[in-house]
């Protein structure tokens, strides 16, 4: 009878499981593949599930979703104008490579992406380097520093970035610093504490100050943006972190990919962070179009032709996302492709399946070690993937990479924060420079292929001799890929 009444028990709690699953998963608007991604957890795991699927399923609140969108409408409507006496029609712009043309249209139409021209762009593919250069431009200051990372990590170079900062900050220059809770590992208050007692700001992204739930990890900023005077940007790759400047045991060399901008651009990087900026710190001033943050009649130092795009879970358009489908469907000749984390969902996919049918070289590069264990093993198997197709692909071993590019036909680039991922298409709030330069497409290129020196190229033979267990493992993170 015990016994009976046991199993009865158990019977009702998983109907109950099953119940509310649904009702969690179903209540709110989802892709098809997410809803049985978290399905297969809440049913697999009771209770656990539920855990896991508070802290990375619950979606972002249609209060910072408005917030966030009243924003968008106001930054955007205030650089158009800002830009209008300095921008021409597409057709009268310097010539546009091929490729590029439909690229260029869909973001004007989809993010109202403005396209700069005149910028200069220099690449930092070292941590030390982009960091030297950034502080350097911080301490050059004159009236404000805008920052906006997804982790600034309480250590020696976040450290000293904030000392930098408050002695900005105590010379009357406006400071202004956006962090994720989550990437940041917490708010660090006594990190900031000198800052903020010197007149500058920091603050989490679309959280006060005191909320508890930082646990959640969805719906992150991932930006990684700065902004100076309004005269130079940066937007790459780089948090601020030893780890970023080589100083892990885990990782060692960490290779990634960040640009400073000199030009137009850096508007369309200050409307980004306005927008941001507005949208997070309530309570506080909000800020406004001025010359002082767009600055008018500059000189335009480079030939370089720029889009800042960005994409977020508050817009179902996956600006970034389109605009990697639409690189790859307007490639011709060749596809470069770096990033830490390969795990396409089906549209982008089939993009580079015809890709590479219709003849186009397609060339991925991964790490050579996870620091996200499922990730990782589902990155491994859309690799194979992608072997199996005709591409080829390399693992680097210089290190870990974390640089997230793409190179087409030697004529456009861009350059991040987005993954070729679907957190990063979805989930996170991405920024990326979408690049029409055939010259800084080279340079990429040539980056690419120095890194090819260091690595080593992964065959369907490399994959077959794994031990079952990791193929399992592979398999098994795949049926996750669009949660991960």
């Amino acid at each position: 009878m015990l016994r009976t009444s046991f199993w009865i028990v158990i019977l009702i709690a998983l109907v109950i499981n099953t119940i509310i699953s649904f009702i969690a998963v179903f209540r709110q608007k989802r892709e098809i593949a997410t809803i049985w991604a978290w399905m297969l957890v809440l049913l697999l795991l009771p209770v656990v599930g539920f855990a896991i699927f508070f802290l990375a399923g619950s979606r972002i609140s249609s209060k910072k979703i408005f917030r966030l969108r009243t924003q968008e409408q106001r930054g955007l409507d205030q650089i158009a104008l800002n830009q209008k006496k300095q921008l021409q029609d597409i057709e009268n712009l310097l010539p546009i490579p091929y490729s590029a043309t439909e690229l260029l249209k869909l973001f004007l139409s989809s993010d109202r992406a403005v396209l700069t021209r005149g910028n200069k762009i220099t690449i930092f593919s070292d941590g030390q380097k982009k960091f030297d250069k950034l502080f350097s431009d911080i301490k050059a200051a004159k009236e404000h520093i805008h920052l906006e990372y997804f982790s600034i990590f309480d250590d020696k170079i976040g450290h000293q970035l904030v000392d930098l900062l408050t002695e900005k900050a105590s010379e009357g220059v406006e400071v202004r610093v956006i962090y994720d809770q989550f990437g940041s590992h917490g708010q660090h208050p006594k990190m900031y504490r000198q800052l903020r007692a010197a007149g500058g700001v920091a603050v989490p992204f679309l959280m006060r100050r005191f909320q508890l739930l930082t646990l959640r990890f969805n719906f992150r900023n991932h930006r990684k943006i700065a902004i100076i005077d309004g005269k130079i940007g940066y937007i790459g790759g780089f948090n601020v972190g030893d780890q970023y400047i080589g100083e892990s045991k885990k990782f060692g060399y960490w290779r990634d990919t960040h640009t400073r901008i000199i030009g137009d651009a850096v508007l369309s990087l200050q409307s980004r962070f306005l927008m941001d900026w507005n949208a997070t710190a309530e309570g506080r001033e909000l800020l406004t179009q001025t010359t002082k943050y767009f600055p008018e009649n500059f000189s335009l130092p480079g030939k370089s032709m720029v889009q800042i795009v960005s994409s977020g879970p508050d817009d179902d358009m996956k600006q970034i996302k389109q605009g990697y489908m639409r690189m790859f469907s307007s490639a011709r000749e060749s596809i470069s492709i770096q990033t830490p984390y390969f795990i396409p969902d089906g549209p982008v996919l089939e993009t580079l399946e015809v890709a590479i049918l219709s003849g186009v070289k397609v060339r991925l590069m991964i790490p050579n070690q996870p620091d996200h264990p499922l990730v990782y093993r589902a990155t491994e198997y859309y690799a194979q993937e992608l072997i199996d197709l005709g591409a080829t692909v390399y693992r680097y071993d210089g290190g870990f990479l974390h640089s997230k590019v793409v190179i087409i036909d030697n004529e456009v680039a861009t350059v991040g924060s987005a993954n070729m991922d679907i957190r990063s298409f979805s989930l996170n709030f991405e920024g990326n420079a979408f690049i029409y330069d055939p010259d800084f497409a080279a340079d990429l290129e040539d980056l690419f292929e120095q890194d090819v020196l260091k690595s080593t190229k992964l065959t369907m033979e490399y994959f077959e001799k794994q031990s079952a267990w990791m193929k399992f493992k592979q398999k098994f993170s795949r049926l996750f890929s669009p949660i991960l």
